[in-house]
């Protein structure tokens, strides 16, 4: 079943091509890595594909919707949300709120106008906060976190609605490896478990070892699309990056050697 679907996209701004003739469709279980070097247009496919940002030409349809060409409903915009999490790179928060409260407004498509969070409601931020190893933190105002923590904090926020999709922006960046290699996991087992799961990384080995498919993009265009063993070669690195790389290893313990 095709989940998300897109075609022809193109993105100008300012007279600058940022993406041109993309086609993609995904389904539920993958886990797709997009990577490429700066400027190749990563983040603004993620918010054209997840009903943020209209594209000049093309459309986009994301659980049976079309998300261009037509103006969404305030009801349309609401399953929207429940349907799909995106979380934009360097997100932060400049409110004093506690790390729980920032994680539950990720909850916000499915609460009722008025009241506090259910029984429900508050599970679901216990058991985000512990995935994202915040628990001790929960009570701690955002503005006072390290930068590593508050990306899982925004991840957790993430996470927490149990989106069908979930789109997100480098969600690897500023942490340690220790929860670099937790959140990669926490997305695998999220597409494992059935869940559509598209996040750029900069990480290569990461996407080589975690991701089912890979989306290369250089310069607002797709090169390739596939299975990372068979898309992240050496020649398709040097393509990319514009240096030596190779593949080393196998299976789990396969890794991007420079």
């Amino acid at each position: 079943m095709t989940l998300l679907a897109a075609v022809d996209l193109r993105v100008e701004r300012a007279g600058r091509v940022i993406l041109d003739g993309i086609g993609v469709a995904a389904q539920p279980g993958e886990f797709i890595a997009v990577i490429g070097p700066n400027g190749a247009g990563k983040s603004t496919l993620l918010r054209v594909l997840a009903g943020l940002q209209s594209p000049d030409r093309g459309g986009v349809t994301l659980g049976g919707k079309e998300l261009t060409g037509r103006t969404l409903s305030s009801e349309d915009l609401r399953q929207l949300a429940r349907l799909r999490a995106f979380l934009p790179q360097g997100a932060h928060c400049e409110w004093p709120i506690a790390v729980e409260r920032l994680v539950g407004l990720g909850l916000t498509p499915s609460l009722p106008a008025l009241g506090d969070f259910t029984l429900s409601d508050r599970a679901r931020i216990d058991a985000a906060l512990e995935a994202c190893d915040l628990s001790a933190q929960r009570q701690q105002p955002v503005t006072t976190l390290s930068g590593g923590e508050l990306a899982r904090a925004m991840l957790a926020r993430a996470l927490v609605g149990d989106p069908e999709v979930l789109m997100v922006d480098e969600p690897l960046a500023g942490l340690d490896p220790r929860h670099t290699q937790d959140a990669a996991r926490r997305l695998q087992l999220l597409a494992a478990g059935g869940k559509l799961v598209i996040a750029s990384v900069h990480d290569l080995t990461i996407a080589l070892r975690r991701a089912t498919r890979v989306w290369a993009l250089k310069e607002g265009r797709l090169l390739a699309d596939g299975p990372p063993p068979s898309v992240m070669t050496a020649e398709l690195l040097r393509e990319l990056f514009d240096l030596e790389a190779s593949v080393a290893g196998s299976g789990a313990r396969a890794y991007i050697d420079f």
